[in-house]
């Protein structure tokens, strides 16, 4: 781990200690912060839940020493007539860090706690719950989003930390879907921010958040991080995640093969940083790589009869960010398009997810001649990564599959696309597709931005956008902040999409009949 000033240390050291027990209670999952006996395990940054599946959950922990992982889980709160499991010990190797799934239907009350080796003592134990996907005419309700923790705006303890958390729990919905940048790896902190209007913005801040993450070490504490902040901990107890990956787990604007110029950076090799970065995500996020077609990141998941989830991965198979031309482009590879294709075709669910952690048609760049995202801005036929994703769309068109929907995040900012072929085809750009919604939300806390430009290859059209005036990076002071919620009502016939402010306001819907 790098150098750090001490003063930083012993400050984020106080701060932290004093947010952890905050955390734990503010779980509903600990006895209370009391005192911390030095002879007996503790579960350090609470519990999660994420990856559900029809009749089981996967529970997540941290502990501070070596020790096993014991699951306890029941139907009721209380705990009668509680199963005990046991699952793995938490060592170093995973830094301490363990998951485990555990069995059950309907709303699963689970209370963890972590022995030493040899069952002498166990920690204090702190729950969580998660409900399982429902019977033949329920419906579902989820929210999601991204952007966690970016562009230098942190935990704020002047704020109370990251309210947004519990303005999605008060949605009360059934899963969370994170679209990626769960953390900002590259993106260091600073204890205070002089805002442009003269206001100070404060954040607790931690060795590992203090410079750009390159060891293990580091990548670790930025999921470390997140969880310090009581909002975010309450809620990933009590609200299942799926999540995915973007760049700044790793770096902003990241490839494969990459070697990187930037002077903040020891290790210049992208690949080296990338695979750090993927170890610290699975360890640290409730993520079943066994649910993974690569054993990686994309995956499919049902949420009863009339919803499917299909999580992609744009980020580990791209080729180069460039120009983004010519006949061919990657940005899921060959395998990862495949496996989509038939995965959405072979789908019996009523409402298709395509849950994408970059847009599709908004003309994303990195620097002043490559393109980040899919889209490069020429109008005409589908080049570069957009003939990619056209192959897609042809395919879905020729095997009838309907009632498709792609959310992403990643721009900061919120918004609707409707994308048509025969505003395509004005544009004289790809047809073979059938009518389809892309949905955008974020950032959940970031800095946020304006509307990006729309690349007219798809025909897309603009029903509804939200984003910060004339700002870069704004605050979370200033209310630009978002997630999206998705209903699908009970039969399936019709999905609701909200955009969601800050607190949770409405800011537009719509609703969408199958077809």
């Amino acid at each position: 781990m790098a150098t750090v000033n001490r003063r930083l240390v012993l400050r984020s050291a106080a701060i932290g200690s004093a947010l952890l027990p905050l955390g734990l209670s503010g779980c509903g999952g600990s006895s209370g912060p009391g005192l911390v006996r030095t002879d007996r395990p503790t579960l350090t940054h609470g519990v999660q839940c994420g990856d559900v599946l029809p009749g089981s959950g996967l529970v997540w922990t941290r502990t501070d020493r070596p020790s096993r992982m014991i699951v306890e889980a029941a139907d009721n709160p209380e705990f009668r007539d509680a199963r005990r499991m046991v699952g793995p010990m938490l060592t170093p190797d995973t830094d301490f860090t363990g998951r485990l799934r555990i069995p059950g239907g309907g709303t699963v009350h689970y209370r963890v706690s972590a022995e030493d080796p040899d069952g002498r003592v166990a920690s204090e134990a702190v729950t969580g719950s998660f409900r399982t996907p429902p019977g033949p005419d329920g419906g579902a309700r989820f929210v999601w989003s991204g952007d966690i923790v970016g562009q230098g705006w942190g935990i704020n303890p002047d704020l109370g930390g990251m309210k947004i958390f519990s303005a999605m729990a008060g949605r009360d919905p059934d899963f969370f879907l994170c679209s990626g940048d769960t953390v900002y790896a590259d993106g260091p902190l600073k204890e205070s921010v002089t805002l442009a209007d003269g206001r100070t913005w404060r954040n607790l801040v931690t060795p590992e958040k203090a410079k750009v993450a390159e060891t293990l070490a580091e990548f670790r504490g930025q999921f470390a991080y997140n969880l310090l902040d009581r909002h975010f901990r309450a809620f990933v107890a009590h609200v299942p995640q799926i999540n995915q990956w973007d760049d700044h787990e790793v770096l902003n604007n990241w490839y494969p093969g990459e070697v990187l110029t930037d002077a903040r950076y020891v290790e210049k090799r992208v690949d080296v940083l990338a695979g750090r970065a993927f170890q610290a995500f699975h360890e640290w996020v409730p993520l079943d790589p066994r649910e993974a077609v690569d054993g990686r990141v994309y995956r499919r998941f049902g949420w009863g009869p009339h919803l499917d989830v299909f999580v992609i991965d744009m980020r580990t198979y791209r080729d180069a960010n460039g120009a983004n031309t010519g006949p061919a482009g990657k940005i899921l590879g060959e395998a990862q398009v495949r496996w989509l294709a038939d995965a959405l075709a072979s789908s019996r669910a009523t409402w298709k997810i395509v849950a994408s952690d970059m847009p599709i048609g908004i003309q994303v760049k990195d620097g002043n001649t490559a393109w980040e995202a899919v889209a490069n801005g020429a109008a005409g036929v589908a080049s570069g990564r957009e003939a990619e994703i056209a192959g897609l769309l042809r395919s879905l068109k020729q095997r009838a599959v309907r009632n498709v929907v792609w959310l992403t995040a990643d721009v900061h900012y919120t918004a609707a696309h409707r994308y048509s072929p025969e505003r395509a085809a004005a544009a004289g750009g790809f047809t073979e597709f059938d009518e389809f919604w892309e949905f955008v939300s974020g950032p959940l806390h970031a800095g946020a931005g304006a509307a990006g430009e729309l690349d007219p290859t798809f025909g897309p059209e603009v029903a509804f956008v939200r984003g910060a005036p004339n700002e870069p990076s704004s605050s979370p002071l200033d209310s630009f902040q978002h997630f999206g919620e998705v209903y699908v009502a009970p039969g399936g016939r019709q999905l609701t999409v909200t955009l969601r402010a800050q607190a949770g306001e409405q800011l537009w819907a719509t609703t969408l009949d199958a077809r």
